[in-house]
């Protein structure tokens, strides 16, 4: 019989990993993978604040994240580094930020690790709740910019001319990233939080046939992987984020494979077959 927290656990883990694959395609289409490291570094930033400013850790986090974001797409427009320079300076300085923030408040006592790698077993039921329902807001929110931002994927000259807005389908993408590495810090932290939204995405991608199939392929990835992560923890007794991440790592490698590749084949032509 398994024990409470670790259920609580496996459903948390699984509530993030559902949410995160979808994102995580779009990560993967725009290749927007440093700007999943920025925001997820300048969580650490959010958590000195919220310490410092005795507020929620989630709500401090999503408003630093939100406003990397924010500040990335301002710098791009003004500043003449590039989109990889300006993702670099904002990852590190928000990380060292956070750090240095976090020595100056020699009276607060935290678990740095947990912050950074996850503690996912110390989950709670408002916990679980705060992640399903923010899970559920960010899929519709997700759902109703699908298009746009899809379009602007393929080409933001082709989404105007059609009279879509992709500069505000970027924003509120953004936005959502922001929310979801709020959330998912907890789970797997704020280093690995990235692979958790790349990894399923990427596995997604080798055994899909089209946008919407994949976003579907890497949420079931994802869950896998953290029920396999959290097993194979509880069995051997390793970091359960880690494990976590190690896990959706299995799972791409497997997705590599011949026989993968031949299943996906199939699975193609009997969808088109009449």
């Amino acid at each position: 019989m398994l024990d409470d927290f670790f259920v609580r656990a496996l459903i948390a883990g699984i509530g993030v990993a559902i949410v995160a694959g979808p994102l995580g395609c779009f990560i993967i289409w725009r290749r927007l993978a440093y700007f999943g490291d920025t925001l997820s570094h300048s969580a650490l930033l959010g958590v000195a604040l919220a310490f410092l400013l005795q507020v929620d850790i989630m709500l401090a986090v999503f408003a630093v994240s939100a406003a990397a974001s924010l500040a990335l797409l301002a710098l791009q427009r003004r500043a003449a580094l590039s989109s990889d320079a300006l993702l670099g300076l904002l990852a590190h300085s928000a990380l060292a930020l956070g750090l240095v923030c976090l020595g100056f408040m020699s009276w607060v006592r935290i678990d740095l690790m947990g912050y950074l790698f996850g503690d996912i077993l110390a989950v709670s039921a408002a916990d679980i709740a705060v992640i399903y329902g923010g899970g559920a807001t960010v899929l519709a929110i997700l759902a109703l910019v699908w298009r746009p931002l899809f379009a602007a994927t393929v080409n933001r000259e082709l989404a105007r001319a059609e009279g879509l807005d992709p500069d505000r389908a970027d924003i509120v993408f953004m936005l959502l990233m922001a929310l979801v590495i709020a959330f998912a810090m907890k789970i797997v932290g704020v280093l690995l939080v990235t692979a958790l939204l790349i990894i399923p995405a990427a596995t997604a991608r080798r055994l899909s046939s089209g946008p919407e199939r994949m976003a579907v392929v890497a949420a079931l990835a994802g869950a896998v992987a953290v029920a396999l992560g959290l097993f194979g923890s509880l069995e051997w007794d390793t970091p359960s984020g880690p494990s976590i991440i190690v896990a959706a790592l299995a799972l791409f490698i497997a997705s590599l494979t011949p026989l993968a590749r031949f299943g996906a084949a199939a699975s193609l032509a009997g969808k088109r077959r009449p």
